[in-house]
């Protein structure tokens, strides 16, 4: 039996995004962490509103993740393709981008975006943190 406390990366999320008022937001990441239900179904369970990008843009998000990203490659041509892919959430009316992979920090900062950032990394680190010294 596990005696430590676990932190779900979207609960972690939700946390922060429901402190800073965002209630709809973009979701980038892997196609398996836009498309299926695992991570989404936790922020909607919370009352947040997940948008995801259309289907052309899921795999241009997905490609660079495990084709550019992964192996270090970071592009500026890459860095543009996201800042689109984000505006069009904002278009669709995301208040907000989650960047749900460990990786997408390394291509975009919160002066790529033109929505407010939330880099999971950093905030699953930032709660683990506030637990530990909690103890």
């Amino acid at each position: 039996m596990i005696q430590i406390p676990i932190i779900h990366i979207a609960d972690a999320v939700a946390q922060e995004l429901l402190a800073c008022q965002i209630r709809k937001v973009g979701l980038l990441g892997t196609k398996y962490t836009m498309t299926q239900d695992f991570y989404k179904q936790r922020l909607i369970d919370r009352g947040i509103d997940v948008i995801t990008p259309d289907a052309a843009d899921i795999d241009i998000v997905n490609d660079i993740i495990f084709h550019e990203l992964c192996v270090g490659n970071i592009r500026e041509e890459s860095r543009r393709e996201f800042q689109v892919v984000i505006d069009n959430l904002k278009a669709k009316g995301a208040h907000g981008v989650i960047l749900g992979c460990t990786e997408i920090g390394l291509l975009i900062h919160q002066t790529d975006s033109s929505l407010p950032v939330f880099d999971t990394t950093v905030i699953h680190a930032k709660q683990a943190v506030e637990l530990a010294l909690e103890v």
